[in-house]
């Protein structure tokens, strides 16, 4: 079964391919001579190839960056090119020449391509400060206010490299932050690329005075054990939760859940078990479901990322269907939900749903207030 899905899936990408590469070769047809022809159709079928083979074959860099933006590509033009060929269907009940509209309508198609590209590299590349103000109705001896800062779905690997990572750094030691939090999707599926291109002593130098912790998302995997990829996480000066909850300097719990796609996570009511509910609990779950049931097991605030926000439009009215909180802050009584459009990206390097994003949460304990 699962061989025919993956045969199915390929042929439809196939077809894909075959619209996006014969809507090019129509508008080129007049105008570039045949073995000009001959190389498009072999660029294309490399592009089309290149995706699986960057993400599947170990330390195949220049492979897996140029399938990356390759899919950018194919994910723009899939959206694009229908409104195109629509258009020219219309422009035929006019009196415009058909060449002509063909011939404006590949140009618009590459400027807005072109366009969007820049556009998306921009929002993926420079993130932004996102704040939000959390008021937690308990008393914390001694500490009025916490300055937390979160950064999710970093995706550490090719594209979201080492200046990316060195960014992050800087803008959360800018922030002078009490906590840090990682919910989730630190690496990009490959724990060589992360542990071979250095990012654990980029991660090393962030400062947080209560320390840095962390939360597994479904893409921080290892093909070998979980405890070598835990171990190459916590060699980079952060506590990574996997189940397990934490109690920072006798005042705070953190929790930190398994992610969802794991099938052996825990409850949330085995890990609140023993807990003191009258500290402030703080839960860490990459992705944003039962927000109900953290709300009545007493959970304060919980952090998530894994949404992207949709990352590439119009993905993000996707999102909003899925989840409760897809992104942002929601408030349910005295229960706080923070989701994070992530700090990096999966796939294609761009955003146009979304924008790259460091989130600082100013916590205050209102004692009931």
């Amino acid at each position: 079964m699962f061989i025919l899905i993956g045969l199915a899936v390929l042929a439809v990408y196939g077809l894909l391919v075959f619209y996006i590469g014969f809507s090019g070769w129509r508008w080129m047809k007049p105008r570039v001579p045949g073995w000009f022809k001959i190389v498009y159709a072999v660029v294309l079928g490399f592009l089309a190839v290149s995706f699986f083979v960057g993400r599947f074959v170990p330390q195949a860099d220049v492979l897996g960056i140029i399938g990356s933006y390759w899919l950018a590509v194919f994910s723009l033009l899939l959206m694009i090119l229908p409104v195109v060929h629509l258009t020219l269907l219309v422009l035929r009940l006019t009196a415009l020449p058909r060449q002509t509209a063909r011939k404006w309508a590949g140009l618009l198609t590459l400027a807005a391509l072109v366009g969007i590209m820049v556009y998306g590299s921009y929002n993926a590349y420079n993130p932004v400060i996102r704040e939000y103000d959390i008021r937690i109705p308990k008393t914390v001896e001694g500490m009025e206010q916490l300055n937390v800062v979160m950064a999710s779905d970093m995706h550490f690997g090719l594209l979201s490299g080492r200046s990316h990572a060195e960014r992050m750094v800087k803008e959360i030691n800018r922030l002078n932050p009490d906590l840090v939090l990682f919910p989730g999707d630190i690496i990009d599926d490959d724990l060589n690329a992360y542990v071979r291109r250095g990012f654990g002593g980029i991660l090393k130098q962030v400062e947080a005075k209560y320390g840095v912790y962390a939360t597994l998302g479904n893409h921080d995997t290892n093909p070998g054990a979980m405890d070598e990829l835990i171990t190459a996480l916590e060699d980079s000066a952060m506590r990574v939760l996997y189940d397990e909850s934490v109690v920072v300097d006798n005042r705070i719990t953190l929790v930190g859940r398994k992610d969802k796609t794991d099938r052996d996570r825990a409850t949330l009511e085995e890990l609140l078990r023993g807990t003191d509910k009258n500290l402030p609990l703080i839960l860490l779950d990459h992705q944003p479901y039962e927000l109900d049931i953290a709300k009545d097991n007493g959970i304060d605030l919980m952090v998530s990322g894994h949404t992207h926000r949709g990352q590439i439009a119009p993905a993000q009215f996707i999102t909003r269907r899925i989840y409760e909180n897809d992104w942002g802050h929601l408030i349910k009584g005295d229960f706080d939900s923070v989701v994070s459009s992530g700090y990096g990206f999966w796939g294609p390097p761009i955003r146009t749903g979304s924008r790259a994003e460091i989130v600082q949460l100013h916590i205050m304990f209102t004692g009931g207030q």
